[in-house]
C-alpha cells in the first residue's frame, strides 16, 4: 500500500492570509501596478477556438474503437478539458469582458463550459469568489479536503486514488460542505449543458459524448495539466500555503500557475501576470515555486510528508459569509 502519511491533522496558523497585506503593501510601493488591472477580450477568441477543436475531435473520434477514443479522450479531450477550465477560472473574476459585463462574462464562460460536458461554470465561480475571500479559513475556504478525504487517503496507494478522484472531490465538495441557494444562471448552465449533450449525441453519437466525459475526469485527475489543483496549495515547503509553476504549460493554461501573482491581485488578467512580477521582483523570487506539474504528482502520491492533510488551516473565528453577495 505504500508509505503511510505522517500528518494527522492539518496545520493550523492564526494570521490572515498573506494576500491581502502584499497586495496593501505592493501598491503603495508601486502604484504602477494598478495599471495591469482590467481584463483582455482576446481570451473569447481563444474559448471559440477551443470550442472549434473539440467540435473536430467529437467528429473524428465518432467511429473509432473504445481504446482510441480513451487514448483520445486523455491526451486531447483532457488537454481541451483543461485549458478551456482555466479560461472558465480567468472569466469567473470577470477578466474577459470587464466587471461592468458581467453577463458577457457569464455568457462567455458558459459557451466554454459546453465542451467539459457537465455543467460546473457558474457554481465554480460562486465557490472560488470563497476560496480567495477565505483562504485556508475552517469550514468556508471550499478547496481544503475534508476530514474524510484526509482520513481514506492515507498512504501512496489511496492517495494515487485521491489523484484520480479530484475531479469528483474537488467539484462536489463545496456543495457538502457549505451548500449554497442555485441560482438562476446554475440553471441556465445546466440546461445550456444538456443541450450541448444532446446534440453531440445526435450529430456523432454516444462515443464523441463519451470521449468528452471521459477527457473531462482524465484531465482533471492523473494529468500534467490536472496536478495544477494539488501545486497550488498543497504545504510542499514548511511555511508556504501558496505556490507559483513557471513551466512551459501555463503557455496553454492562461498562465494559470502564476498563482501566487494570482491571489495578490485577482483582478489583473492573465496576460499581465508576468510584467506583475517584473515589476516586483522581491516579492517572489525568494518564493518557492514549482517547475513540473507532473513532478507535482509524483511528489504528492510518494513522499509521506503530502496528503490531503498538508493544508493550512485558519479558525474560522467571528466571519459572517453571508454579508458578501454574488456579482
Amino acid at each position: 500500500m505504500g508509505a503511510k502519511v505522517t500528518r494527522e491533522d492539518f496545520e493550523w496558523i492564526y494570521t490572515e492570509q498573506p494576500h491581502a497585506s502584499r497586495r496593501r503593501e505592493m501598491l503603495e510601493k508601486y502604484p504602477q501596478i494598478k495599471k495591469l488591472m482590467g481584463h483582455d477580450v482576446r481570451i473569447a477568441y481563444y474559448v471559440l477556438l477551443m470550442i472549434a477543436l473539440q467540435l473536430g475531435a467529437c467528429y473524428m473520434v465518432q467511429s473509432q474503437s473504445w481504446g482510441i477514443i480513451i487514448l483520445a479522450a486523455y491526451v486531447i479531450g483532457g488537454t481541451l478539458s483543461k485549458c478551456m477550465q482555466a479560461a472558465m477560472h480567468e472569466i469567473s473574476h470577470n477578466l474577459a469582458f470587464g466587471h461592468k459585463y458581467p453577463n458577457w462574462n457569464r455568457a462567455l464562460g458558459i459557451s466554454g463550459n459546453l465542451i467539459i460536458g457537465v455543467p460546473a461554470f457558474i457554481s465554480f465561480k460562486k465557490y472560488h469568489t470563497e476560496h480567495h475571500r477565505y483562504l485556508a479559513m475552517d469550514e468556508l475556504d471550499p478547496d481544503i479536503p475534508s476530514k474524510l478525504e484526509c482520513k481514506l487517503f492515507h498512504n501512496t496507494f489511496t492517495k494515487a486514488i485521491f489523484v484520480m478522484l479530484l475531479p469528483f472531490t474537488y467539484s462536489l465538495r463545496p456543495f457538502i460542505r457549505r451548500p449554497r441557494p442555485i441560482s438562476i444562471y446554475e440553471i441556465y448552465n445546466a440546461l445550456a449543458a444538456i443541450a450541448f449533450d444532446a446534440m453531440i449525441y445526435y450529430v456523432f453519437g454516444f462515443k464523441s459524448l463519451a470521449y468528452i466525459l471521459i477527457g473531462t475526469v482524465l484531465g482533471a485527475g492523473i494529468h500534467p495539466l490536472g496536478a495544477h489543483a494539488i501545486a497550488e496549495h498543497y504545504l510542499f515547503q514548511k511555511g508556504y500555503e501558496t505556490y507559483s509553476y513557471y513551466g512551459p504549460l501555463n503557455s496553454i493554461t492562461f498562465n494559470l500557475g502564476y498563482h501566487w501573482e494570482h491571489h495578490d491581485f485577482p483582478n489583473i488578467p492573465y496576460t499581465r501576470l508576468p510584467q506583475l512580477k517584473k515589476i516586483a521582483p522581491e516579492y517572489y523570487e525568494n518564493l518557492p515555486y514549482h517547475t513540473s506539474w507532473p513532478k507535482v504528482i509524483f511528489d504528492f502520491i510518494f513522499d509521506p510528508d503530502l496528503g490531503p492533510y498538508a493544508r493550512h488551516k485558519r479558525p474560522r473565528g467571528n466571519v459572517d459569509p453571508d454579508k458578501y453577495k454574488d456579482d
